[in-house]
């Protein structure tokens, strides 16, 4: 097993060398704007790298978990909606349409869908019947733009990914659903590579990206692996309530941003620099400081949600812990990106 994941790691990093060349002759590549403040363009292809290397361990394990054919399916189509979006940045009412058509070929081809949303609120298992299937799309399409959303700092994405995913992983292995754990790992193998990459441990020059391609793809696969864990196993490897927990930074980043722009009046998609890490690095952080500070905030939630099913702390408990720390994340990101802007704005008039 240890020599199948370095493997499978060997090959992301060969993937990524390969594929960072070929971008750069293409043009696949970002570019600093008023945005996105690194140095050079860097080539986009940390999607599509971790892809190839995922879909190769299918192709060895194709029983590692079910469906496994339909899974490789759709994200080797978000790959490719990202690689468009990337290059020719195509409108998010086509993401959205594709995201949505996958989500629906997840359903009814593999019958992976979110049926009960779990004991929250004390009186038994809330069950969705015939709205299951809008609610299985919307939060597909949630998991991949809260994802999405996160790939702002170097490391973060593919730390946030790998976090969720560790916790998934050790879930699954408890309760006995060993290929949803190996899955879990051969991604986590898979993302080191990038990660070291994409932090430049290899160098500035060969810094690579992740893209839309694979912030697509990782909200994919960590969504399928939470929806399979809690409602599709025979003996659920986690309940609903905790799979919520595995996510709920990215979560919370999402709602608090889109509310804000909704607010605003503009769009919720349209990009602004009012994500976590942004208000951090206002504050005078770093990005590595950014990037430890998110990822230990991160670690706590996804830590609090196995060890909350581990130890079976009821859930009605962790939905409620849940909601107050939701509101406490919203409250404080609120109050400090004010706080922050208007010493910037405060700044600038002393400098002038």
């Amino acid at each position: 097993m240890l020599l199948e994941f370095s493997l499978v790691s060997s090959c992301s990093l060969i993937y990524l060398f390969l594929m960072r060349k070929i971008a750069i002759a293409i043009n696949l590549v970002d570019k600093p704007n008023v945005r996105k403040l690194h140095s050079g363009s860097i080539p986009l292809v940390g999607g599509i790298s971790i892809c190839m290397a995922v879909i190769q361990f299918l192709l060895s394990n194709p029983n590692v978990i079910s469906h496994s054919s339909l899974f490789s399916m759709c994200i080797s189509t978000l790959i490719i909606l990202g690689v468009l979006d990337d290059k020719y940045d195509i409108s998010f009412k086509v993401r959205l349409l594709v995201q949505a058509i996958l989500s629906i070929a997840m359903i009814y081809a593999s019958g992976i869908k979110l049926g009960s949303i779990g004991d929250i609120f004390g009186f038994g298992d809330i069950y969705l019947g015939v709205f299951s299937p809008i609610v299985t799309v919307l939060a597909v399409i949630g998991a991949i733009n809260a994802f999405n959303m996160m790939d702002g700092i170097d490391g973060l994405l593919g730390s946030q990914a790998i976090i969720t995913l560790s916790g998934v992983g050790l879930l699954a292995m408890q309760n006995n659903t060993a290929g949803l754990a190996y899955l879990s790992v051969a991604f986590i193998a898979a993302l080191l590579p990038y990660i070291l990459m994409n932090l430049g441990v290899f160098g500035i020059k060969r810094k690579v990206f992740m893209g839309d391609a694979g912030s697509m793809m990782i909200g994919f696969t960590v969504i399928w692996l939470l929806l399979e864990t809690s409602q599709v196993t025979a003996e659920h490897s986690m309940r609903p309530i905790t799979a919520l927990w595995l996510v709920a930074l990215p979560l919370m980043d999402m709602v608090t941003v889109m509310c804000k722009r909704i607010l605003r009046g503009d769009s919720p998609f349209k990009p602004d620099r009012e994500h976590l890490h942004h208000i951090l690095q206002r504050l005078g952080l770093s990005s590595r400081q950014a990037l430890l500070v998110i990822s230990l905030l991160a670690t706590s939630f996804v830590g609090f949600g196995v060890f909350g099913e581990l130890t079976d702390i009821s859930e009605p408990a962790m939905f409620a812990a849940f909601l107050v720390c939701f509101a406490v994340y919203k409250a404080l990101t609120d109050y400090i990106s004010k706080a922050s802007t208007e010493a910037t704005y405060s700044h600038q008039l002393d400098m002038q």
